[in-house]
């Protein structure tokens, strides 16, 4: 008897995401960001330079992917940019092994000097619920949300809140998938072959840009071309193949478990011009990304 079909666990889905990171371009992405407009963005937090005690606060809200080692590199750049200035380091995340991997990589990292953590292993609702039961509103200089607004239960209150969180000349940073991607293509025109165990948000660039604007504040994008090969996900019984499908559509061991004439339409609906592309007999999918930097 087959098995039904049904969503990740938490730890099924960190399994799948590094399986996801592996074969993909994403962390390559963000550090070109990094590098090449990072320091011109943080720069702009001009309280950094001027507040009397040279302390700086800086949240980090990593919910649904595991991306540590992207935020301690902004980290370095505020570092390198903003030399001397105390980070107050926030991290929102409701993933025990995302909080525990982050907290390893701080222990291995001596040179993050002048920089304080505090963890809240809390989902972002929650947080924000804390924040206004509390009745105090902290200020950041610099908050990014990067791939995490896909789990919110509502997506402009959610930038709304945060976006009343920064302080004068802070900067958001929301890094979401592009409309130029496969993913886009493949939420909007084949959202039907999916299964329905996935509750999580289909929602692209310009589906957040519709929210800042409808909020008027100002925003701008940057877009990033990404890859992910997925060739294995063609290949009968491979493992990480398996594991690439099952992050693809959020649900576990899906090649074992969906529908036969399901499984042909979803890898037919990936191998599609504007889901993928083939490169020297590889399939790499479009995983291309948005950056949007919002102002205070």
């Amino acid at each position: 008897m087959i098995p039904s079909m049904r969503s990740l666990t938490a730890e099924e889905y960190v399994e799948a995401f590094k399986s996801f990171l592996e074969h993909s371009t994403e962390h390559q992405c963000m550090d070109e960001f990094n590098k090449e407009q990072m320091p011109t963005i943080v720069a702009g937090i001009t309280r950094l330079c001027h507040h009397m005690s040279h302390k700086a606060e800086h949240a980090s809200l990593l919910l649904g992917d595991f991306l540590a080692g992207v935020d301690l590199k902004m980290i370095r750049i505020l570092q390198a940019v903003h030399p001397g200035v105390f980070i107050d380091n926030e991290i929102v995340e409701p993933n025990p092994q995302h909080v525990a991997a982050y907290k390893k990589l701080v222990n291995q990292a001596p040179d993050l000097q002048n920089v304080s953590f505090i963890w809240h292993q809390l989902t972002s609702l929650e947080y924000e619920q804390q924040v206004k039961e509390r009745g105090t509103h902290k200020k950041f200089d610099f908050i990014h949300m990067i791939q995490m607004l896909y789990r919110v239960e509502d997506i402009p209150s959610t930038i709304k809140f945060f976006h009343s969180c920064l302080d004068h000349h802070g900067k958001l940073l929301i890094i979401i998938l592009s409309d130029s991607s496969g993913w886009a293509s493949l939420w909007k025109k084949h959202r039907d072959c999916l299964p329905a165990t996935d509750s999580g948000h289909y929602i692209t660039c310009s589906g957040i840009t519709e929210v800042l604007q409808s909020l008027g504040v100002q925003h701008r994008v940057y877009e990033l071309p990404s890859g992910w090969d997925i060739t294995e996900c063609f290949t009968e019984g491979d493992a990480v193949g398996g594991r690439m499908m099952d992050f693809l559509t959020g649900t576990k061991n899906f090649l074992g478990t969906a529908p036969p004439a399901l499984r042909r339409r979803l890898q037919a609906a990936l191998r599609q011009p504007e889901c993928s592309s083939t490169r020297d007999g590889r399939v790499i999918f479009s995983n291309n990304l948005s950056m949007i930097v919002v102002e205070s």
